[in-house]
């Protein structure tokens, strides 16, 4: 552990072992200073900091108050998620799928039950698919909304914290509506949903749009893009070049900041999104700012698409007719969805049985944790609450 702290300190670091007081060792900093000596110290930001969405420490090496170094140090919330499914049912992952990304638990769902579905060649009737992605979309607004008001109140923004959870809400009652939860809602089943939605909740859902899209959304931009304080405190700050994105395997807004055009509801559809049209919103300086522009404009492409879902419903079944027991063949597949965070993969092996031989987890989170000492890395402590609220990460699907 010594060597691992040495390390992370640098050779800059003079340790002061030999001072007989605390008055001596002060001196002897202040003499350094005034020879112009540089000094790095070792601070532990977190294990629970209110900044960092979720139950996470970072080792930061400090000049000053300049970041030389973050190391994250994860964990917290591991809860051995793939090894536990592999003594369970298919039917049994998809709500325990729930508790990874729990901001998006849909996008989990449509993960697990897409790998059964394609290693059973199972095909879902078309309204199923149809309300998939609506519910999907739905689940992007929502989740997105709440990166939107703890992004804001990090910068010190508290007010529109308190709007965007205004319609966030409403998010919540319209999923509790059809599913009988307002965050972990098992609604997708292995061959389709677990119910229809009536008329009357599309009726509520097309209002929602209409005030959202009307009244909610130009707010957000008054109260913080257009915010001269918010373009500060994001413009430059965290950036991640288009080479770096690539090489750490980054996905969704945050490569897409970066300037790649690369959503897989376009270059590798996983419900009929090419039956629909949106545009894939991209930035060009790849910085915190950039990432937080394509995740706004990202909103409203969401609501493009439920709203083209609602007028093209078609009607039928949303459930296909499957045996009671679900034993897909022996094989392995890779099923990979466009989460609002990025791709988030399940790579399924099966053994003929009726439960899972092995899963293994794709975590976006993760992979963007991992970005944070590029990002942070010549800009102030203050900044690195922007650095890791741009790259919007839940802890629970990072550690699992």
């Amino acid at each position: 552990m010594a060597d691992q702290i040495e390390r992370s300190i640098g050779a800059g670091v003079q340790v002061i072992e030999d001072a007989e007081t605390m008055e001596e060792a002060l001196r002897r900093a202040h003499l350094e200073e005034q020879a112009g000596e540089r000094r790095r110290m070792l601070v532990n930001f977190g294990p629970q900091h209110p900044s960092t969405h979720g139950v996470l420490r970072v080792l930061l090496t400090l000049e000053g108050e300049t970041v030389i170094d973050a190391q994250p140090d994860i964990g917290y919330l591991h809860r051995n998620w793939e090894k536990i499914v592999e003594g369970w049912t298919y039917a049994m992952v998809v709500p325990f799928s729930d508790r990874n990304d729990y901001l998006a638990a849909i996008c989990n769902e449509q993960a697990v039950v897409g790998a059964v579905e394609r290693l059973m060649g199972i095909e879902v009737p078309e309204r199923g698919q149809f309300l998939r992605v609506l519910v999907f979309e739905l689940q992007r607004l929502t989740s997105h909304l709440i990166w939107f008001g703890t992004f804001a109140m990090d910068m010190g923004a508290t007010t529109a914290f308190l709007h965007a959870f205004r319609e966030r809400e409403r998010c919540y009652s319209l999923f509790e509506e059809i599913t009988g939860a307002r965050l972990l809602y098992n609604y997708l089943r292995i061959g389709g949903l677990r119910n229809d939605v009536p008329d009357s909740w599309l009726k509520k859902l097309e209002q929602f749009l209409d005030d959202f899209e009307k009244e909610a959304y130009p707010s957000y931009w008054d109260l913080v893009i257009n915010n001269e304080i918010f373009r500060v405190r994001t413009k430059g700050i965290g950036v991640i070049t288009p080479e770096q994105a690539i090489a750490y395997g980054a996905s969704g807004p945050v490569l897409r900041g970066s300037g790649i055009r690369w959503d897989l509801r376009k270059v590798d559809p996983f419900l009929p999104y090419d039956q629909f049209e949106f545009d894939i919103p991209v930035g060009t300086n790849g910085d915190a700012y950039d990432r937080a522009i394509v995740r706004m404009k990202e909103m409203m492409e969401s609501v493009k698409i439920i709203r083209q879902v609602m007028k093209r419903l078609p009607d039928g079944p949303v459930m296909a007719k499957l045996p009671r027991a679900l034993r897909p063949p022996k094989g392995q597949v890779y099923n990979r969805v466009e989460s609002p965070r990025g791709e988030v993969g399940v790579y399924l092996i099966s053994d003929g049985g009726t439960g899972p031989y092995r899963i293994k987890w794709r975590s976006p989170c993760f992979t963007h944790l991992m970005l944070l000492p590029v990002m942070a890395r010549g800009h102030l402590v203050a900044d690195l609450v922007t650095c890791i609220g741009s790259i919007d990460i839940v802890l629970g699907e990072v550690d699992r």
